[in-house]
């Protein structure tokens, strides 16, 4: 019974095929945008008015979100969200509420509405 094994050869292995998954686009602040708002954060933090942050980086949006304690909700939220860029601003600024304060194109301009002293240096 093991000749007949032996004539017949090895037997083939076929590997799974591979799948085709692409690779699910992450929205992220790039390193201007993030020194941007680590500028006013900076400042805010070093005049004790902000204490903690966290970052969310997901398919749709990105979210900067600016705690006064650890253990509370987030005073203020920095989002960009691409999809909304030809529409009204990829950039906004909102408060515990929702409330949105400012939305735009230009980071810098919307960040205005925390610190209104920063300027923008070109």
């Amino acid at each position: 019974m093991s000749d007949s094994l032996d004539r017949a050869g090895p037997i083939p292995f076929h590997a799974p095929a591979a799948t085709t998954q692409r690779a699910v686009p992450i929205v992220s602040f790039d390193r201007h945008e993030l020194g941007l708002i680590l500028n006013v954060y900076g400042k805010k933090v070093a005049s004790g008015e902000w204490r903690d942050y966290a970052l969310d980086m997901g398919r749709e949006r990105a979210l900067f979100s600016i705690y006064k304690r650890t253990s509370e909700r987030p005073l203020f939220v920095i989002e960009k969200n691409p999809k909304l860029a030809r529409r009204q601003g990829q950039f906004l600024v909102m408060t515990t509420e929702g409330r949105v304060l400012k939305r735009g194109q230009d980071l810098g301009a919307v960040l205005r509405v925390l610190d209104p002293d920063l300027y923008i240096v070109r």
